[in-house]
């Protein structure tokens, strides 16, 4: 094979290296999120009601209580005060529960966001069901509106017994910005 031939075949390669690599990054993002939640890996959990059983009954474990945290974060920039009502609560296993987020829109337009639920530890991920959650679709926040949004949940009695804690947060982002605010951005350039 002649210099040029070997040349021109290494700036290929070369070439292809970073193709293929970013494909491969590419490809592990929902790869992961896929893995996590079969597996409840990271404390992922259930983000829609269609995967909670809502017919399924709990026998309630009366002889144990666990503490459940509630944490609340947004993402840089999102305009939305938001937090939990109660910081904390102790629960019975097999009961359910409801607590209430508040979240304040504190910006002068209609802003559109999406909760992403997290559990910790991750072996509790697979054992709190969400049955009722503002994360299963998107939440509208209208300008100096506050607005409660309910969370009602089951832990599973199974939950190992050296579980005593768990902590369920969330963290708010922008997912795209409303036709209203749009046209008002329009018209004032």
């Amino acid at each position: 094979m002649s210099q040029r031939g070997i040349n021109r075949s290494f700036w290929i390669k070369l070439g292809l290296v970073p193709v293929g690599m970013f494909a491969f990054a590419f490809a592990l993002v929902p790869l992961y999120d896929v893995f996590c939640e079969v597996t409840g890996l990271n404390g992922k959990t259930n983000t829609s009601s269609a995967s909670v059983d809502l017919g399924r009954s709990y026998e309630v474990d009366q002889s144990r209580v666990v503490t459940v945290d509630f944490l609340a974060a947004t993402a840089p920039g999102f305009p939305v005060r938001f937090y939990p009502k109660v910081k904390q609560l102790n629960v019975i296993p097999g009961k359910m529960y409801t607590i209430k987020y508040i979240a304040e829109n504190r910006s002068d337009a209609v802003i559109v966001g999406q909760a992403v639920p997290s559990v910790a530890p991750g072996e509790a991920a697979q054992h709190f069901k969400k049955i009722e959650c503002f994360c299963f679709t998107n939440q509208t926040f209208q300008p100096k509106t506050p607005v409660e949004m309910p969370v009602s949940f089951i832990v599973e009695p199974d939950l190992s017994k050296s579980v005593s804690n768990i902590t369920l947060s969330y963290n708010f982002f922008r997912i795209k910005e409303s036709a209203a605010s749009k046209g008002r951005r329009n018209n004032a350039i």
